[in-house]
Order: structure tokens, then sequence, then C-alpha cells
């Protein structure tokens, strides 16, 4: 168990979260949700003992084992494969490198043999025998290899480190784990694995994610941060949304009733205060008035952009056609023979392995980079708009403020027009007119978003939209391709993303493609039957 009591936590003068009283136990697993910058990632430090509270204390049972999913890519870089998941649990690692020098020793006293024989009780304790096969299976159900196990860790590309760092994480059971966005660079199948391994762990589980299906597949509880408050509420993501949504509403209807009472006892008193025969009700009205109760709203740190497309003109009968497109790029098959047509209301989730085979497309039908064979057409009646997974070449080296940047691509350039569009973007006051190039990943996000909108395209190509997104951002996007009435071309790593807004998927791996017209839980679950096939 882990007891926070009176916890804050301050920066510059600013209270992050203030007398903060919660409790994490075992068998359960709990998604940390707020805005970014509220503190998410902070308070998963916290706990782990990596940042020290501005006040209060966390308390964790003695004997408890924590893991945490590190964020340092090369931190064991000279380390192998199968260190770096055994020092998942610091003790053994420590008992097996004693072990080996003890062995070493070429004069081994008596004293050498005690303390081995003691070590190695320890090291069985601990199931240090069974740690190579245990590393082995949570590699396996990550989608990689035995055989990388003796490989170095510098060796090894940034995706499957990813996966190494995770398979540390939940080596050896320990009773606490904690997560940071465990999900990000795992494929579809990956995903799923380690959603039954959690569901399957019997000790305490803390998970800060922006994917809501994971948070509602895995999660028993949600700790969300708002109001500078850190609040747990029993149930998954879809559970607290909607309790938090009827709350809120609940708390507006009850002041509104409040706010009606009240000017109805003002309009009293200030009718008949002067009245004699009427003054004795007067007075009896106002300790009314005292009386009212008006709930507390504070300004939540959750905004929700406002997105949404129109389009200045219907497509006709021919959208897209592309036939047989081949890209190799340094060496690699991305796209080999690549044929397909898109028909009005297509939203086809292009969903890969290998990321770059997506972008490749995308870059091809937008003109930014040439195919090695093969042809695509555009339908003359089309207007095609893209979101770029990498934007850096619209921010890096501009030098124009946010209202600048965006008249660029405005057909209407007042600036009172351009100023009410960025403020539902969340960009209001002297935001605008901050330089675009110091914009953090989710402002740029909500700039190329705000782009897009100005054009009226009736085909969306979107790539990876969610990525540097919170939660409320990812749900604006979400709602926008939803309830868009043009084609939608888009890859993202969101389950609920991808169910919610694609009829049709077509899937890239190793140079080829298969094209389903099925929902994204559809193919999912082919690929959980195709990957049971291939271990049985």
């Amino acid at each position: 168990m882990i007891t926070v009591s009176n916890l804050s936590l301050s920066f510059s003068g600013t209270n992050l979260f203030s007398n903060c009283n919660l409790s994490f136990t075992a068998g359960n697993c709990y998604g940390i949700i707020g805005a970014n910058g509220s503190g998410k990632s902070t308070f998963l430090k916290l706990l782990s003992g990596e940042l020290e509270p501005s006040s209060g204390e966390i308390s964790i049972a003695e004997k408890t084992r924590m893991s945490v999913l590190r964020q340092d890519h090369y931190a064991f870089d000279e380390y192998t494969v199968l260190d770096t998941i055994i020092k998942g649990n610091p003790r053994l690692y420590e008992v097996m490198v004693q072990k080996e020098a003890l062995y070493s020793k070429e004069d081994f006293s008596d004293e050498d043999g005690v303390l081995a024989s003691e070590l190695e009780g320890e090291f069985a304790e601990l199931n240090g025998w069974e740690a190579e096969s245990e590393a082995a299976r949570l590699l396996k159900g990550l989608g990689i290899e035995a055989d990388v196990l003796a490989a170095r860790m510098s060796s090894l590309d940034g995706k499957v480190k990813v996966k190494v760092l995770l398979a540390q994480a939940l080596f050896g059971s320990p009773d606490i784990i904690l997560l940071d966005e465990p999900t990000n660079d795992l494929d579809i199948v990956s995903i799923e694995w380690l959603e039954d391994f959690l569901l399957e762990f019997p000790g305490t589980v803390i998970v800060v994610s922006h994917d809501r299906h994971f948070l509602n597949t895995v999660c028993t509880h949600i700790v969300d941060i708002d109001y500078s408050r850190i609040q747990i509420y029993v149930g998954n993501y879809d559970f607290w949304f909607e309790s938090s949504q009827l709350i809120q509403k609940m708390k507006r209807e009850q002041n509104k009733k409040s706010e009606e009472k009240a000017r109805e006892l003002e309009s009293f008193i200030a009718r008949f205060s002067a009245n004699k025969s009427k003054a004795r009700q007067a007075t009896s009205r106002r300790k009314l008035l005292e009386k009212l109760n008006f709930e507390d709203l504070p300004q939540s740190s959750r905004k929700y952009p406002y997105i949404s497309f129109q389009m200045d003109r219907e497509p006709g009968k021919e959208i897209l056609t592309v036939e047989n497109l081949c890209k190799t790029i340094d060496g690699e098959p991305l796209l080999k023979d690549l044929s397909f047509r898109v028909n009005r209301g297509d939203k086809i989730a292009f969903v890969s392995d290998n990321e770059a085979a997506v972008t490749a497309l995308f870059r091809i039908l937008t003109d930014e980079l040439k195919p090695d064979s093969g042809s695509f057409k555009w339908g003359v009646s089309t207007s095609q708009s893209y979101y770029p997974k990498d934007s850096g070449s619209f921010f890096d080296d501009c030098e124009l403020n946010i209202l600048s940047w965006l008249e660029q691509y405005s057909k209407d350039t007042s600036e009172t027009y351009l100023r009410g569009f960025l403020g539902r973007m969340l960009f209001s006051g002297e935001d605008v007119f901050k330089p675009v190039r110091v914009l953090s990943g989710g402002e740029r996000v909500r700039c190329m978003f705000a782009r897009m909108m100005m054009f009226g395209a009736n085909v969306l190509l979107v790539d990876q939209p969610t990525n540097h997104l919170d939660l409320e951002s990812i749900t604006a996007v979400n709602n926008a391709l939803s309830d868009f009435k043009g084609v939608v071309l888009f890859s993202s790593h969101d389950h609920q993303f991808v169910q919610t807004v694609a009829n049709r998927i077509i899937e890239l791996e190793n140079g080829r493609f298969t094209d389903r017209l099925c929902t994204f839980d559809e193919y999912v679950e082919s690929k959980k039957q195709g990957h049971k096939s291939a271990l049985s």
C-alpha cells in the first residue's frame, strides 16, 4: 500500500497541488489523468522518490518493492538486454554480481564459502534460476525473440529499447509498478499483451496514459489531477468522464436555482424594506438570502479546443485511385505495388508497425515525395488538407508570432476574426503574440489544426494527430474527424480514436498491404487470432 498524507508541491511559488490525501492498495490499477502541465508525470516522480514534496509525506509499506518504467533510453547502453531486464529487481542483480565476483576469486576461503551459500539461498528465494526464462517470456509477449537477450542495449533501435525497458519494469513480480505512457511505440499485439498482464497482476499499478481504450481496459480507479487537487474515483476512464460531467452539471443547475432564488429575494427586499408593514418580512428574506448556498466551481485546468472541419464543396464520385505504388527509402521497401481506391464516405485508417511506410504514403499523396514507380490520381472535385507527423518545418525557423502565422492561411485577415478563431483553439490574450518557434508540441498541433480548418478541404490526410496532445485535445480532434462529412485518410496509435473514426483499415506490412472493410476492433481481433495461431 502507498499512503499519501497532506502532500503539496510548489514550483516557483505556484502550487501544482495541495494537501492531497490518498491511498493506493494492492489489486488495483490507478490511471492518472489531467491536462498537460497539471503534474501527472511529476506525481509519479514523487511516488517513486525521484522528487521530494514541498510538504507532506508518502508512506510505503516496509519491504515493498517498487518498479518504475524508465524514460532514459540510453541509461543501460553498456549492459546486455538480459542484464537490463534483471536490473528491474535490483537486489537479484546485486546478488548475481556478488556471486560472479565470489566464484571468480582465485583464493576462495571458508568465509567465501559461507557467503556463497547465503547468496545461493537468497538467489533461489528471488527466483534467480527462472530469471532468464522470465525475461524471455516478457520479451516474447512484447513481440521480441529471445535471441536478443545477449545483445547490447546500445545495438538496439529505439522501439526495441522501449519494449526492453517495459519488460524491466514488469520483471520479478514487484509489489508496485509505476508506468508513464507505457503504450507509446507499442504495436497492437504488444498493447493487448500488456493489458492482459496488468489485468492479472496482483499488486498495485499506477499508470499515466493518454490512451483512453487502455485506461478503460486496465483501470479500476482514476486519479484526477485538476483544480490543484488530486482525487481518486472508482471505475475506469469512461465512468469517470460521465460521472464528472454529471457532477459539474448538477453543481451548475444547483447554482442556477440558488441564483434565481437570490434574485427573487433581492427584489422583494428592495421593494419592501422601506415599507413598515413589510419590514419584518423583508428582514426574514434577508436572512434567507444569507443562508443560500452557492457551490464553488473553481477554474478547471482542462480546456477543450474547438475543432471543426467544414467542406467548401462536396466531393464528386471520383476521390483517389492509387495503382502499383512502390517506394524504397535507405534500402528498406516501405511500399510495394500498393493499389487501392478511395470512395466517398471513406474514413481509412492506415496501420503499420513501420510508421515510416504510412508517412511515406501520405507524403507521396501530397506531392512532397516522389514514388519509385506506380501512380495516383485525385478526383478533380477533391481538395486536400494535410496534417504531417513532423510539423517542424512550419515552426522551427519561423520568426512570426501565432497571430501572423495563422494570417498566412486565412481568407479573413482581420485581427478580430483571427483572435476569435485562435481563442477557440485555446490561444487568448497575449498568447497570440508568442513566437511560433518556441511553442510546445501540443501548441504546435493546435496551430496545425487551425491551419487545416482554414482550407475548407473535402479530403483530410492526418498522420499521427494525437501525439503531444492531452486527453481533452485528443477528444476534440476525435470528435471533429468523426463528425466530418468528407473523406479522411489517417494514422493513429490511439485505439479508441481509430475505432470511432475509421470504417476501413489498410494495413501496410513489410512493403505489402491488406485492405479490410471493417472496424478497428474487428481488425484487432483478427490480428489476435492470427498471433495465437502463430504461437500454437
